[in-house]
């Protein structure tokens, strides 16, 4: 072992900006043990992937780049598999990875520095595995702050596991039932980013509007906020991702749109809008109420960017329930979907069901779906032509000289960006006068400060 690769580890995170969050509090343990990060796998004496176990393309991805890292891995390394897929699917992992040396689970990513440890113990049998007793995600953060830092925004975790049961969903035995954090933890963590100059606070859960339930609270998301706001004056953007449907209330609502801090920006996976499909999926399958929500939500707030996403092809779903989902999508005019196809899971609840909606069928709707989309989408960027706009610079490209950023409208990764023409600091706020607009993005240029 070189000198360079000793107390070293390498982080591959894969999957959800949850499981973002876990790999950075498992990176500041490492390094609070005086563990350093190294830039690429070849360098570090750890390699660790924490996976996502969620569908079977996340799970095949997994294990291509577990094959890979162990393919290559010289004998002084140790490869540790971490997170999600871990706790359904250990056997796929143990037969599918040789020369794997350490796995735990995403429940316990606390116990990261037992499982480097263990793994540097000599045994005969190989890899070292961690999964004690643990009905849900353990909140013993051991000092952590449980947040992820991406450029000038923040993913900050408020709670974690799901005590719903969709039909579709392995998150619940996966993670098990809700936990959320303690309010003064999340404040606290929400303060150190503010210290640091962080201009976006990104909160997420499983579902965000489950809130408090654990402690017995109705409506937590907006007791959290109030003095979450007051506490981080300096935060000009917080963004709330994964919302329920029939959990958005009356007074979040209100309280978003009274707080500008708060963005006008509601991401509420619906997941359906035929009522028989939304019962079979276990999902709220009132789309009157939702209606409802979706049409105070913009009444309150005008600017308002919504933001959903469908499963199209779940058992059950024939030309009559896939013409219901059009519908309501040519209807709404949301300014965001996103549209995947159902994904059978083994141990799912709707496994009973199988899988008898054709591929092809699926892959035939998403793009029709889309295709509808794309036109509204259009549509509710060009009102915001000749509009001066906030915008967080993420990136520059020099070759070409233009800065590209978010909006208000836009969350990082899956919405879209802002086209800045000229030079803007990364990690900073401009005011931009959008001068154009395309299906997904709007184009513009800095306004000079008075």
């Amino acid at each position: 072992m070189t000198k360079q690769s000793r107390n070293t580890y390498h982080l591959i995170s894969l999957g959800c900006a949850k499981n973002l969050v876990d790999s950075e509090s498992m990176a500041q343990l490492l390094n609070q043990q005086g563990l350093n990060a190294a830039a690429v796998p070849e360098n570090a004496e750890y390699l660790i992937v924490n996976t996502c176990g969620f569908l079977k393309s996340a799970r095949e991805e997994a294990i291509t780049v577990l094959t890979d890292l162990a393919s290559e891995k010289m004998p002084w390394q140790k490869l540790i598999v971490a997170g999600c897929m871990t706790e359904l699917h250990r056997d796929q992992i143990l037969n599918a990875v040789p020369n794997l040396d350490g796995m735990f689970g995403t429940r316990r990513w606390m116990d990261i520095l037992d499982v480097v440890q263990q793994t540097g113990v000599k045994r005969e049998n190989l890899p070292y595995t961690h999964f004690p007793p643990a009905e849900t995600v353990g909140q013993d953060e051991k000092g952590t702050y449980r947040a992820a830092v991406q450029g000038g925004s923040a993913y900050l975790k408020i709670a974690d596991g799901c005590r719903r049961s969709c039909a579709y969903c392995l998150i619940p035995l996966i993670k098990g039932t809700l936990v959320s954090r303690p309010m003064e933890k999340i404040i606290a963590d929400a303060k150190l980013l503010q210290e640091n100059n962080l201009k976006e606070i990104i909160l997420i859960a499983q579902d965000v509007t489950d809130y408090g339930h654990d402690f017995g609270q109705k409506d937590g998301l907006t007791k959290l906020l109030k003095p979450l706001v007051r506490a981080i004056p300096d935060v000009p953007w917080i963004r709330l991702m994964y919302t329920f449907p029939g959990y958005v209330t009356d007074s979040l609502i209100e309280l978003m749109a009274s707080e500008p801090q708060i963005l006008p920006y509601l991401d509420i996976p619906l997941q359906h809008a035929d009522p028989e499909i939304l019962r079979a999926m276990r999902r709220p399958s009132d789309m009157g109420s939702v209606r409802e929500t979706l049409a105070k939500f913009r009444s309150m707030m005008p600017d308002a960017s919504l933001r959903t996403t469908f499963i199209v092809g779940f058992p059950g779903e024939d030309d009559r329930a896939f013409q219901n989902l059009v519908d309501f999508v040519e209807v709404v005019q949301f300014d965001h979907v996103g549209v995947f196809p159902y994904s059978f899971e083994p141990g799912a609840p709707a496994e009973p069901l199988g899988d008898p909606v054709p591929e092809h069928v699926k892959t035939e709707r998403i793009e029709h779906l889309m295709q509808i989309q794309a036109g509204i989408s259009l549509q509710r960027n060009q009102q915001f032509v000749g509009k001066t706009l906030d915008v967080l610079i993420e990136g520059v490209d020099d070759e070409n000289q233009i800065s590209i950023g978010r909006s208000y409208r836009d969350a990082p990764e899956i919405d879209g960006l802002v086209i800045v023409e000229g030079y803007a600091p990364v990690g900073e706020m401009v005011s931009v006068q959008i001068n154009s607009a395309i299906t997904h993005d709007l184009i513009g240029t800095p306004v000079e400060p008075k």
